[in-house]
């Protein structure tokens, strides 16, 4: 089963580099021969993913190896850093679509004369939403079933890339359509898409930052562990608990107090039902250290 898992993340990585591939070198032509300042900065954006697939594809690979003597709770990590540099890719293509448009803005604002673009720049828009917004729901799909979030962050990349293609698409569009008074919608629309491409990168690196800062888990999957703990009816009390993010794992750390009378082995055949528990929440690969203590309170009478 983990196989084919696998088999899935690499494959739509491979899928994801033959799309940008395709889209890339269309959107360039389309754009330089067009005449289309907003296309040719949208083929940067797909020029861009290309990094993106192959950072995700390497954070993929060493987070996937087993944990070591170096590493003792595996590389996980890798994959979070692979996160940010998606983010990374992100504010620059957006930087780049930003800086593109302003500048045609302001030679048209000083009397500079704008290029009517071609339809080819319109169809490959219409082209690169299509495909982009397939690719997006692959991604994402498989970056969810595999509880990825580099796979996840490419996803949105995709998505990106398809909301530029649509700010593109609206752009071309209204300059062809509307007149040459209106040739200027296309490099506000390299503006607009821009600053979506922004939002889109501080979502994904949100997270990322705080899985690398040791943050704890959600408050809804807090609420989950500990609704764990409160079920089960041998187990008298709990402290200490710690979770944090490794990568795509939950690691979760906590101090059950049960029954003093209680032997060692009832003892760990609770604790073991608890892990049970957690592993079904978070996972075969989840880290879980549950501590053991006894419970004692003079006005407390166990049975």
């Amino acid at each position: 089963m983990k196989r084919n898992k696998e088999g899935d993340v690499y494959g739509v990585i491979a899928l994801g580099f033959i799309v940008n591939l395709i889209l890339t070198v269309f959107k360039l032509f389309s754009g330089i021969f067009g005449r289309s300042s907003a296309m040719v900065a949208d083929g940067i954006h797909s020029l861009s993913d290309f990094g993106t697939d192959i950072v995700v594809l390497v954070g993929r690979k060493f987070s996937t190896k087993p944990a070591d003597e170096d590493h003792n709770y595996g590389h996980g990590k890798y994959e979070t850093m692979a996160t940010v540099i998606v983010s990374v890719f992100l504010f620059f293509a957006g930087f780049i679509l930003l800086k593109n448009g302003i500048t045609k803005v302001y030679e048209a604002y000083n009397g500079g004369v704008l290029e009517k673009p071609g339809y080819i720049a319109l169809w490959a828009a219409g082209v690169s939403i299509l495909l982009k917004e397939i690719l997006f729901r692959i991604t994402l799909k498989v970056g969810k079933k595999n509880n990825s979030s580099a796979i996840v962050a490419n996803a949105w990349h995709h998505r990106s890339d398809a909301l530029s293609s649509i700010g593109t698409f609206l752009g071309v569009g209204g300059a062809i359509l509307l007149g040459q008074k209106f040739l200027i919608l296309d490099p506000i629309a390299s503006i607009l898409v821009s600053l979506l491409i922004f939002k889109v990168g501080i979502d994904i690196i949100r997270p990322s930052f705080g899985e690398l800062m040791e943050c704890s888990l959600t408050d809804k999957e807090i609420e989950q562990i500990k609704k764990i703990f409160d079920e089960h009816i041998e187990v008298k009390d709990y402290h200490r608990l710690k979770t944090r993010k490794v990568g795509s794992k939950a690691a979760i750390e906590v101090h059950i107090l049960v029954n003093p009378e209680y032997n060692i082995s009832k003892a760990h055949d609770i604790a073991t039902e608890l892990e049970n528990g957690l592993l079904d929440l978070f996972g075969e690969d989840a880290f879980i250290s549950i501590h053991i203590e006894p419970y004692i309170f003079s006005e407390i009478k166990f049975e």
